[in-house]
């Protein structure tokens, strides 16, 4: 069959390699650095005959593509934004029917302890990017589970009651969150490290200096910060999860609790979602 029956026709579509883990060590000195990676491509363009008939003549094996992310890595990895951009571009200027790419790495951070020792836990916090490369690249950095903790400077008051409402209202909570945060460059930066690093301790500083009345408030008050910091930036998409942390009564043990002894609770739990955009001039 080479074309689509009668009434049916092919949606949108990619196809790809996830998942690809690299781990790059740089031995130019006796102090090694490492950088460990997590890789994802999606090609699509003109893919049709493929779908409707096998033949796979435009199609380069996700194989293929992974082998590319490796190769590409042995000349060294430099920001993963860029990186990103050197391997989608690689695939639109190379494969005759791949007209659109899309490279997600995500970094898992390694803690150096040593010339060439490191150290990392489990889980924990991710530098995300995104490119996009359709003959022009759209660059997205960001960050995943970031675990944020304020033992006090929030509150929930306020809110709307109704005949289900049980929560009480508190003026001293924990608030805690993991964000998830991707900011999109209308320009790329000159050095998208640096980029990177000012966007997240504009993100820590928001989350530490704002006295939260609300996690919608707080969430705002970061996009604002990375857009005020990060001019290169010109939008900011937030999932902030709700962490909660529920003050336990030791009444029935005897005991008082002065706001010492709380239940981190799992499931269920908020989740504050939002975006904040630079207004056009």
């Amino acid at each position: 069959m080479n074309a689509p029956a009668p009434g049916f026709t092919l949606g949108p579509n990619s196809y790809g390699k996830s998942g690809i883990r690299l781990v790059h060590v740089d031995r130019a000195s006796a102090r090694h650095a490492i950088r460990d990676l997590t890789v994802h491509t999606a090609l699509a363009g003109d893919l049709d005959a493929t779908h409707y008939s096998g033949d796979n003549t435009g199609v380069l094996p996700t194989d293929t593509q992974k082998n590319t992310v490796y190769a590409f890595a042995r000349d060294g990895v430099g920001a993963i934004e860029a990186f990103a951009e050197r391997l989608a571009r690689h695939f639109v200027e190379t494969v005759p029917a791949v007209a659109h790419a899309r490279v997600r790495i995500e970094e898992h951070p390694w803690t150096r302890i040593g010339d060439h020792s490191f150290a990392r836990g489990e889980g924990g916090e991710l530098r995300t990017a995104e490119v996009r490369f359709d003959g022009a690249a759209s660059v997205t950095a960001g960050v995943r589970d970031l675990l944020l903790l304020n033992t006090t400077d929030s509150e929930f008051s306020g809110f709307l009651v109704d005949g289900y409402t049980t929560l009480p209202e508190t003026d001293d909570r924990i608030l805690a969150t993991a964000v998830t945060a991707a900011w999109d460059y209308a320009a790329a930066p000159a050095d998208p490290d640096e980029a990177f690093r000012a966007a997240r301790a504009a993100l820590l500083d928001a989350f530490a200096g704002t006295y939260s009345l609300s996690l919608q408030q707080t969430l705002y008050a970061v996009g604002e910060r990375i857009l005020k910091t990060v001019p290169e930036a010109r939008e900011v998409r937030l999932s902030l999860p709700n962490r909660h942390h529920y003050l336990l009564d030791l009444g029935p043990l005897g005991r008082d609790n002065p706001g010492v002894v709380f239940q981190a609770g799992d499931l269920p739990y908020g989740l504050i979602e939002g975006t904040v955009r630079r207004e056009a001039p």
